[in-house]
């Protein structure tokens, strides 16, 4: 069975997208969920030459992951038995489409073939959907509360795990042909490895065999090396190789995240020099995690051992992954490559206080601890 995966922040764009998908592939199976209050699940099934089907579920815990491992999956597996040939899934609002694909893998789903993995979006509203303070329960996207999500955060990790954009910009409001014409430009450096088209017909069968391919439901590497930028935005990386002074970057990252969009990277700092610190950054909303030892200092990390990639971190950062360094890859409009080498420079430490030690430096991260992933805010 082929499978279409649709993401979307919002309702009105998954189903403009769901539309154009269902006249594009009349053959396909429509296949519809939306997570509702109170942990209701509705699943609406449309076929051409049939009636239409509806279900209810209620969760018991009504969470994203419970909705993909009690009802989506299971969805999906029951239209593979029923012969369904092309089935496209719209998934329910802000719900990622990367979790669906990696619970979709094993060897009892190896007859599920990925067509394509698409998020429905509006051109004229992704820039001010990413500069969101809001949640995504805040700014009604979502129906949980207690999902602390951004609308910038969810669109960030579904441009970094989806192949295609299915632009889709419902006529409710006033056509506004700049902010169009700025989110389009955006989505392209965001997104450089993805198609990005207002015609359905356009999407690249990926033609993956789920079970055979889990890593298609990581991020892509994401990057704009190598890849000419979308005026008047564009992506700066730069790489250091002294620890940071925790405080210099502390003040350093309030102006990053003040013109950057997106920020994503690696971080060596001084206060926990043996740990590796994940930097990621989606509009207003900038958090570090502790990932724990580099991958140099575990005992498994020997010479020619992989290192896993992560989304956050460029190419230029992958190939010194298993090594303490810090690279920092910005993404904003009119960004001085200049001006942000000079600013990181700085934040490094100097040849005294390498001398002097430094991990007794203040902490203002609170990132010391080498144990479990420690997400913190730093907005």
């Amino acid at each position: 069975m082929r499978l279409t995966v649709i993401s979307s922040l919002d309702a009105l764009c998954r189903h403009q997208a769901c539309d154009m998908l269902a006249a594009a592939y009349p053959d396909a199976v429509l296949m519809l969920h939306d997570l509702l209050e109170d942990g209701l699940l509705v699943c609406r099934s449309i076929q051409a030459g049939t009636p239409p089907r509806w279900r209810e579920t209620r969760l018991e815990h009504p969470c994203p992951s419970c909705a993909i491992r009690l009802d989506i999956v299971p969805a999906v597996q029951h239209a593979r038995d029923a012969g369904v040939e092309h089935l496209i899934l719209g998934l329910p609002p802000a719900l990622p489409a990367a979790a669906v694909v990696r619970a979709l893998s094993g060897g009892a789903r190896r007859s599920v073939v990925l067509h394509a993995v698409v998020l429905a979006c509006s051109p004229s509203a992704v820039e001010h959907q990413i500069w969101d303070r809001h949640t995504l329960f805040e700014s009604g996207y979502l129906a949980l509360p207690d999902d602390e999500r951004t609308p910038g955060e969810f669109l960030m990790e579904e441009l970094a795990s989806i192949d295609t954009v299915l632009l889709a910009d419902p006529n409710l409001v006033p056509a506004d042909p700049p902010a169009s014409a700025r989110g389009l430009q955006l989505l392209r450096e965001l997104a450089p490895h993805a198609r990005i088209t207002d015609l359905a017909s356009d999407l690249d069968p990926l033609q993956e065999d789920v079970a055979a391919s889990p890593s298609r439901a990581e991020p892509y590497e994401s990057s704009s090396a190598g890849v000419a930028s979308a005026p008047p935005f564009t992506t700066v990386i730069h790489q250091l190789h002294r620890p940071l002074h925790p405080e210099r970057f502390h003040q350093a990252l309030r102006s990053l995240a003040q013109g950057c969009c997106r920020l994503r990277g690696q971080l060596w700092m001084a206060p926990a020099p043996e740990c590796r610190i994940l930097l990621r950054g989606a509009g207003p909303r900038v958090w570090l995690e502790n990932a724990g030892p580099w991958p140099v200092y575990l005992d498994s990390a020997a010479p020619g051992t992989s290192v896993a990639k992560d989304a956050n971190v460029s190419f230029h950062a992958i190939a010194d992954a298993g090594h303490p360094s810090t690279v920092i890859s910005a993404t904003g409009e009119d960004l001085d490559a200049v001006d942000i080498a000079r600013l990181l420079t700085d934040c490094q430490l100097t040849e005294d206080e390498m001398k002097s030690g430094f991990t007794a430096l203040a902490d203002p991260f609170g990132l010391h601890t080498t144990h479990d992933i420690d997400s913190r805010r730093a907005s």
